[in-house]
C-alpha cells in the first residue's frame, strides 16, 4: 500500500467536491475542441498543458471563427488575467522554494485550488502548504485531462449533423451567473457583453478580445470609484 504524507492526502481528499464542477466542464471543453477542429490528441494535450477551462474555450470558439493566432493566444490571456491576482495573493505561502518548484505549482493554479488553499492555509497554520496544494492540484487537474479525454471520445462520436456548438455560450453563462455579486462586476459583465456585440464587425475578430478588455477596465474603474 502507497504510504501517502497526511496532508497531501488531505489536498487530494478535499479536491473531490471540486469534481462536480470540473468533470462536465472538462467534457465539453474536450467537446468544444472537437467542434473547433482540433484533432483528439491535440484536444487532450491542450488541456494537459494549459489547464484552464475558460481560457481554452474561448480560443476554441475563436479558432473556430478562424481567427489570426495573436487574437486567440491574446484572448485566452486576457480571460485568465486573474490568476495575476492570484498568484499575489498565494506566493507568500511558497517563497521558500525554488523557482522550478513554483512553476510547477502555478501550472495547477485554478479557481478552486487557489480558493481551498487560500481557506485552509488561514484556518491551519500547522499544515505543510506545499503538500496540501500539490494534492489539491494534481487531483484537479488529473480529472480535468482525464474528463477532457471523455469529451473528446463523445465529441468525436456525435454526428456532423447534431451541432454541439450551443454548449459554448451555455458554459460561459454558467460560469458568469454565480460571480455577479457586485456592482463592479455587474457593470463589468454588461459593458463586456455590449462591448462584444457592438465590436463584433472589427476586423480579425477582435470583438471578443475588445469587449473583455472594455468590461475589465469599466469595472475597475467602477470599483475605484466605490472605494473612493
Amino acid at each position: 500500500m502507497i504510504d501517502i504524507h497526511p496532508d497531501l492526502r488531505a489536498g487530494i481528499r478535499d479536491s473531490v467536491p471540486f469534481y462536480l464542477g470540473i468533470v462536465p466542464f472538462a467534457m465539453i471543453t474536450g467537446i468544444a475542441a472537437i467542434e473547433a477542429g482540433l484533432s483528439p490528441v491535440q484536444a487532450v494535450v491542450m488541456s494537459v498543458i494549459v489547464f484552464a477551462g475558460a481560457s481554452q474555450i474561448a480560443a476554441f470558439e475563436l479558432l473556430s471563427n478562424s481567427a489570426p493566432l495573436l487574437v486567440v493566444i491574446g484572448t485566452a490571456v486576457v480571460v485568465n488575467l486573474r490568476m495575476l491576482m492570484y498568484s499575489a495573493s498565494i506566493a507568500p505561502h511558497f517563497t521558500r522554494y525554488s523557482r522550478r518548484v513554483r512553476a510547477a505549482l502555478a501550472h495547477l493554479l485554478v479557481d478552486q485550488v487557489y480558493a481551498m488553499s487560500i481557506a485552509e492555509f488561514s484556518r491551519d497554520d500547522s499544515r505543510d502548504r506545499l503538500r496540501y496544494y500539490a494534492g489539491l492540484g494534481l487531483a484537479s487537474w488529473v480529472v480535468w485531462s482525464v474528463g477532457t479525454a471523455a469529451g473528446v471520445l463523445v465529441g468525436t462520436g456525435v454526428p456532423p449533423e447534431l451541432e454541439l456548438s450551443f454548449a459554448i455560450p451555455l458554459v460561459f453563462i454558467a460560469l458568469l451567473v454565480p460571480s455577479l455579486k457586485d456592482p463592479p462586476t455587474i457593470v463589468a459583465a454588461i459593458v463586456s457583453g455590449a462591448g462584444a456585440l457592438l465590436a463584433a464587425g472589427v476586423p480579425f475578430n477582435l470583438g471578443l478580445f475588445v469587449g473583455t478588455v472594455s468590461g475589465i477596465a469599466i469595472g475597475l474603474a467602477v470599483e475605484a470609484w466605490g472605494n473612493r
